[in-house]
């Protein structure tokens, strides 16, 4: 994680309570911009789609690469549903989550059970005592030591990249997010997921009977597949970092965890552009109800945020590499690390 200081300033002293009370001035959606936002993003989405079926005719190496970048399109509309989750991206609640509910037919996320869970996610991130719904499972040195070979390997196993960013994402959204997992005894989720896969079946049936099963293997399939991925990655950098923060319960604070236990994902323009700025992660967990367009204007009138916990390309690969959380160290460790560190 970067780490370069800036001249200290009066602002520098804020803790992260105070930093909530500045960036609420931020939180007012323009509803202009939130439908441009949409118009830009699935517009070309569509256009894409039928690009890609056109071109089943032509090449399907050209149809699987037209497929490909539709992933980017298809990773900003699941940010967009994010953004309705939280109720930033529209004044009305109402609005937002009718948007949400359509988007997640698209991004293959059944919306009131993601909300839900994302939602358990923020309120808990950082806590120790309150992992399991809405994160990436991560154990403490102590924890992992104490476990048994076999679950051992099959910790390994879950924080491999092959399988976090290989099989993972694949696995969550063409087969888990089918069924409400965590909330099992909960209508109004399986309800959610039910229309959600109504929705999902419908829309492939239609391409099923129209074309065939090709555009499903070729457009469908590596434009899911890549956004999955794409947003596998991004969710995991953002709060797996050597400097991260974690805390039990007694010692947890909400505030603190949300400013020091997410990152700031510096990407090339067109990345953040594609992403929707989902990586200035640490302001998005201090004040969730600020749009994702309006997240720049956030690191442009504040420095100090715009240096706190900054990670490059370069680093956020290093960091795949740690997986267990030092209680005394107060640090994400790699198993080595953790196990032998001599």
């Amino acid at each position: 994680m970067s780490d370069s200081r800036a001249p200290q300033q009066a602002e520098d002293t804020r803790t992260a309570k105070e930093w909530m009370t500045v960036l609420s001035q931020y939180r007012e959606p323009n509803p202009v911009r939130s439908w441009y936002e949409v118009a830009v993003t699935i517009g070309p989405f569509v256009v894409l789609w039928a690009l890609a079926w056109w071109s089943l005719g032509i090449s399907y190496w050209l149809t699987f690469a037209i497929a490909l970048v539709n992933g980017a399109f298809l990773l900003r509309l699941f940010i967009i549903q994010h953004d309705c989750g939280h109720g930033s991206f529209f004044a009305s609640r109402t609005l937002s989550d009718w948007v949400g509910r359509v988007l997640g037919v698209l991004t293959l996320t059944p919306y009131d059970v993601w909300r839900q869970s994302h939602a358990i996610h923020h309120g808990s991130t950082g806590n120790l005592h309150r992992r399991g719904i809405g994160d990436i499972h991560t154990m403490t040195v102590n924890e992992y030591r104490a476990l048994s070979p076999r679950r051992r390997l099959l910790y390994r196993m879950y924080r491999n990249p092959i399988v976090l960013f290989g099989l993972g994402p694949g696995y969550l959204f063409l087969f888990e997010n089918r069924v409400p997992v965590c909330f099992p005894d909960k209508a109004k989720y399986w309800l959610s997921a039910m229309g959600t896969n109504a929705g999902i079946f419908l829309a492939l049936g239609l391409i099923l009977y129209f074309g065939g099963i090709m555009p499903i293997l070729l457009i469908f399939l590596p434009t899911t597949l890549l956004a999955a991925t794409a947003g596998m990655w991004l969710f995991y950098v953002q709060h797996q970092f050597e400097d991260t923060h974690w805390e039990a319960e007694e010692d947890w604070q909400l505030q603190e965890a949300a400013l020091d236990g997410s990152s700031h994902y510096v990407l090339p323009k067109v990345l953040q552009w594609a992403s929707g700025n989902i990586g200035i992660h640490h302001v998005h967990h201090l004040q969730s109800r600020i749009p994702f367009y309006r997240l720049t204007e956030v690191l442009r009138d504040h420095g100090e945020l715009a240096i706190k916990n900054r990670m490059t390309i370069r680093e956020s690969l290093q960091n795949a590499r740690l997986h267990l959380w030092d209680e005394d160290k107060k640090k994400l460790l790699s198993f080595s690390q953790a196990l032998d560190p001599a």
